[in-house]
């Protein structure tokens, strides 16, 4: 009984290791050995202090909200922010202001 798992292709039984990828005979088809792991983003903040969801930080720059004649102010504290992918890596909501994304260059750890 082989130990190599079957084709997801095809479902043959008869597949082999060619360097690091598996290979089935019958359909050709190849995939890697090992899953590729997941790599987390790590965000840190104007200090480089590491930033998780749930955290609470602190703006350290005025910004102007597009679309607004208001601003931002310094020292705005931002509570349970949520970490997403993109230019603008924090997801929140700022009383006042309502939902927006922010930077993680222009906040800190609270």
């Amino acid at each position: 009984m082989s130990s190599l798992p079957k084709c997801p292709q095809c479902g043959s039984e008869y597949t082999y290791e060619d360097g690091a990828n598996f290979v089935c005979p019958e359909c050709a088809h190849e995939w890697p050995q090992a899953a590729p792991a997941e790599e987390q983003k790590v965000v840190r903040d104007a200090n480089g202090n590491v930033l998780q969801d749930g955290d609470s930080v602190t703006v350290i720059k005025d910004l102007k909200v597009k679309g607004s004649s208001s601003v931002v102010k310094v020292g705005t504290k931002v509570k349970n922010i949520r970490l997403v992918d993109g230019d603008h890596d924090i997801d929140c909501k700022i009383d006042g202001f309502g939902a927006m994304q922010l930077k993680s260059e222009f906040v800190k750890k609270a």
